[in-house]
């Protein structure tokens, strides 16, 4: 084996060594990235770390379901939404313990109207990963939709217990109360 052989192949391998074998939300990084978004108020290192939980979340040590879920985002983003759920549900139906899987649906729905479906996926992403705060902003959101204040205030209050610097988190929850407070005068 030649030299440039040998050293391509020990970099592969290298690389190799670096790829979780096991991500999505059982990635033991997960625990200390979520410490870590209590302990900083820094917004620039508050978005690095959620991007890294993001990326762990999305990722799945099988590529076929990894290639699935990112076929799945580019329907949906691309409004096509009837292939996404077929995508999605795909997904689900041969990994059904990947959360962002349900995740992902759950937007969909969300985005298609279909409040209770994505209500019921984003309880399945909460049973999985109960730190999920994207899961748990969406479900504020869809309560928002359905004018369910109360409920809106429990997510959102649920977010930033997980996740008490966010301020998307924070401003939706201000929202709510402040629409809470002009209801009941």
């Amino acid at each position: 084996m030649s030299h440039v052989k040998l050293q391509c192949l020990l970099t592969l391998i290298c690389l190799l060594a670096v790829i979780p074998t096991r991500a999505d939300q059982t990635d033991p990084q997960l625990d200390a990235l979520f410490d870590a978004l209590t302990d900083t108020e820094d917004s620039r290192l508050l978005s690095e770390i959620e991007s890294r939980i993001w990326n762990l979340w999305y990722q799945h040590s099988d590529r076929d379901m990894q290639a699935a879920l990112v076929a799945g985002d580019r329907l949906m983003n691309a409004g096509y939404h009837g292939d996404a759920l077929r995508v999605f549900t795909a997904v689900i139906d041969q990994q059904p313990a990947y959360a962002e899987a349900w995740n992902r649906r759950a937007t969909l729905h969300y985005l298609m109207g279909n409040f209770a479906e994505s209500v019921s996926d984003i309880d399945q992403t909460l049973k999985l990963e109960p730190r999920h705060f994207g899961a748990l902003s969406g479900l504020g959101l869809v309560y928002l939709q359905q004018n369910n204040l109360l409920k809106a205030r429990e997510a959102f209050e649920s977010l930033l217990s997980i996740h008490p610097n966010s301020q998307a988190a924070r401003q939706n929850l201000e929202s709510v109360l402040e629409a809470l407070r002009t209801q009941f005068i």
